[in-house]
């Protein structure tokens, strides 16, 4: 089925009994023209969440101090208004065609921002995985008006973002399948993950470039290198916390990590827990160990 070119969008009366996920705008479009510019600290649109899906050529995209080219199979997340800028690329001598949506981040941010951190922001999505299955058909459904009611747009924004994060669950689980240069670089982060891993010393190891080994680890594990040795660390630092009476600086060097609150840190964004309340229980359930999917 075709996708239809244009930008729909949504402006349906709040519900003031239900909390819903709102749709903003869901589109297909085709840039040709130089003049494509936008900047995330310009617009006044906002609070949004931009989920754009290239389906061919290529764009780019910047946030803070880093430079992305989008080409097929690249999505980039940005969030409005923010530090960031995406524009046709200037050099490009075929048209940047993507799908994209726009929705606001009530509800929904945390799945969002779990995903980023896990993903990327410019992550690879193959053209037949689930999330973007739903994107064109959204899209589809956008320009033949089937997306009718704010109930309709809601249970779209929130099953598109489910998507996402279940897709970073069954790549994980299909380990077998990563190509060889991934396996090679997942198994030396797991030996490793006691020293300071550079990826400048991960590409060397399996003989790629950093840009590709990002690109080609990214899209089988469903994690950048420095998320999956986050994860290594945190599945080992459990073992230690509940294993041992070391502390939380000695947990810490132990890992490969500067210091005792970078730790923390880490540990905490990924299991919700500080280290010495995974220890201790604290209030909560006495964890002997966490599993992520």
């Amino acid at each position: 089925m075709d996708i239809p070119r244009g930008t729909y969008g949504f402006r349906f009366a709040e519900d003031q009994e239900l909390q819903l996920s709102v749709l903003f705008a869901a589109g297909c479009d085709s840039i040709t023209a130089p003049s494509y510019h936008w900047d995330g600290l310009e617009r006044t649109d906002g609070p949004l969440l931009l989920f754009q899906y290239t389906l061919s050529g290529e764009g780019m995209y910047e946030s803070g101090d880093r430079i992305h080219r989008v080409s097929a199979g690249q999505a980039f997340l940005a969030e409005i208004p923010g530090p960031h800028r995406y524009y046709y690329h200037p050099e490009s001598k075929e048209p940047w065609e993507f799908l994209f949506l726009l929705f606001r981040p009530n509800l929904i941010l945390p799945h969002w921002r779990k995903f980023l951190r896990e993903a990327g922001e410019v992550p690879h999505l193959p053209a037949d995985s689930a999330p973007v299955r739903l994107l064109r058909m959204m899209v589809i459904d956008a320009g033949a008006g089937r997306i009718s009611d704010p109930l309709i747009a809601s249970s779209c924004v929130y099953q598109f973002v489910t998507e996402l994060a279940r897709m970073q669950i069954t790549t994980l689980r299909d380990r077998e399948n990563w190509p060889e240069n991934v396996k090679q670089s997942a198994e030396f982060i797991e030996l490793n993950y006691s020293r300071m891993i550079s990826i400048d010393q991960l590409s060397e190891h399996v003989s790629l470039s950093k840009y590709h080994l990002i690109r080609r680890f990214s899209a089988s594990t469903g994690l950048t290198p420095g998320a999956y040795l986050t994860r290594v660390r945190t599945e080992k630092a459990m073992e230690l916390l509940r294993g041992t009476s070391l502390s939380v600086e000695a947990i810490a060097e132990r890992l490969g990590y500067s210091s005792g609150s970078y730790f923390i840190k880490a540990f905490r964004s990924l299991t919700g827990l500080t280290p010495g309340e995974f220890r201790s229980g604290g209030e909560s359930l006495a964890y002997r160990k966490l599993f992520f999917d």
